[in-house]
């Protein structure tokens, strides 16, 4: 005889941390993102390039001041970003690193490109000087490994202690792998996220050879247009986010604030191209299926979206029909990267920070430069001010280069 069902397992949410263009914290950012303002603006780092703009994090963020100065001239920007977000997100959880069990704390992070500024500027080096000028920090400081293995120095986390890189995708992988480790009893507590600082000459030159970058060079701000009919591709841009989970049992058991919960987490691969989403969207409509199976949820549950979003042609109409197809029009959309821009390997988990707070809040923040909605992108998009409404679960989609797919489900605690 069968059994009953297994209860979906919930990790509790209990810490966010939040570096990206939108603001230094989470309350900078939760601000900026309702109110829908840009951060794009012109690079001067990328003066010359066919795009020359980004979105950076704001220039008052000084890591020095933060980690101390002999700590951050060690780490790659990468590394930094994620620090100081892992430093929020232990404070807001209310667990104190000093006295806990490390050996069950785990750090899952995701990264796609490493350290791309130190590996560009030791490449010149090399050119200039020689290779005895290289510097002996340039593998430490440029190895995407390296910041779960500095957030775990950080705060004494000796538990499994790994990055994965899933492109685009890393953030939301790292949140799926996190949840499996608490699930399986690997772990007490997990730090995990996701953190990029891909704006390096080499790096944006290549996204802007592929065709998915804005070349609104002549007004930045306005550049980034998720699902508008206008668009032409969103703005590369650095940044990171981390969340604490546990067990929602050992969380309330301790009387932390439980923000939300993870409650169902969905990978796929389109298995189709290198670069150009399945155009059918089934790798993505696997992720999504098994996502609300594992959560125990149907698509008609489903009150908000925050999609992936990049403005371009391919990823706008196939994700929005996608979701139209499996989750009906119910759910509120939208992509919040018209105004932080796109986190690359962070993407996925700074907005799953962002899905928290629309769960905890009621509120959708709206899509920023969104003037003519695309009339072929069929779904409740939120447009011109936050909505205000019940969000008991939410789903938030994260897609990499080569087909990657990553869907977390969210629910209210």
């Amino acid at each position: 005889m069968r059994g009953a069902p297994a209860e979906p397992f919930r990790a509790a949410v209990t810490g966010l941390g939040l570096v990206t263009p939108a603001g230094v914290g989470v309350d900078e950012n939760w601000k900026r993102v309702l109110s829908a303002v840009p951060t794009a603006s012109a690079d001067p780092g990328l003066a010359g390039l066919p795009v020359d703009f980004s979105c950076r994090v704001p220039p008052d963020f000084d890591p020095a001041a933060v980690l101390g100065r002999r700590t951050a001239w060690r780490l790659g920007r990468h590394v930094q970003l994620g620090m100081v977000a892992a430093r929020e997100a232990l404070r807001d959880c209310g667990l104190d690193s000093r006295t806990w069990d490390g050996a069950r704390v785990g750090v899952v992070m995701g990264n796609s490109l490493g350290g791309t500024a130190t590996f560009e500027q030791q490449c010149l080096t090399l050119r200039d000087k020689g290779a005895q000028a290289v510097s002996p920090m340039f593998i430490s400081m440029w190895g995407a490994n390296m910041v779960a293995g500095h957030i775990a120095i950080d705060c004494r986390a000796g538990g499994p202690n790994l990055v994965v890189t899933t492109a685009c995708a890393s953030g939301g992988t790292a949140l799926g792998v996190a949840r499996d480790l608490l699930r399986s009893g690997t772990c007490d507590i997990v730090l995990a996220g996701g953190t990029e600082a891909a704006l390096s000459r080499t790096i944006v030159a290549g996204l802007a050879s592929m065709g998915v970058l804005s070349r609104r060079s002549y007004d930045p701000p306005a550049a980034f247009r998720p699902f508008d009919v206008d668009r032409d591709g969103f703005v590369a841009a650095e940044g990171a986010g981390v969340l604490v989970l546990e067990r929602e049992a050992d969380a309330r058991a301790r009387g932390a604030r439980v923000r939300a919960c993870i409650s169902g987490y969905g990978g796929s691969a389109d298995a189709v191209h290198q670069a150009a989403p399945d155009p059918d969207g089934s790798g993505f409509e696997r992720a999504l299926r098994t996502a609300l199976s594992d959560a125990g949820l149907s698509g008609a549950d489903v009150d908000h979206v925050n999609t992936h979003g990049t403005a371009t042609e391919l990823n706008d109409i196939g994700e929005t029909r996608v979701l139209r197809r499996v989750l009906g029009p119910r759910p509120a959309v939208t992509s919040t990267k018209g105004v932080t821009g796109h986190c690359i390997a962070a993407a996925g988990a700074i907005e799953a920070v962002y899905t928290v707070l629309s769960i905890e809040q009621g509120l959708v923040p709206p899509v920023a430069n969104l003037e003519r909605l695309d009339p072929r992108i069929d779904a409740d998009i939120v447009q011109g001010s936050p909505r205000a409404m019940p969000v008991e679960v939410a789903v938030n989609v994260a897609f990499g280069l080569a087909g990657q797919n990553a869907v977390v489900v969210l629910t209210a605690a």
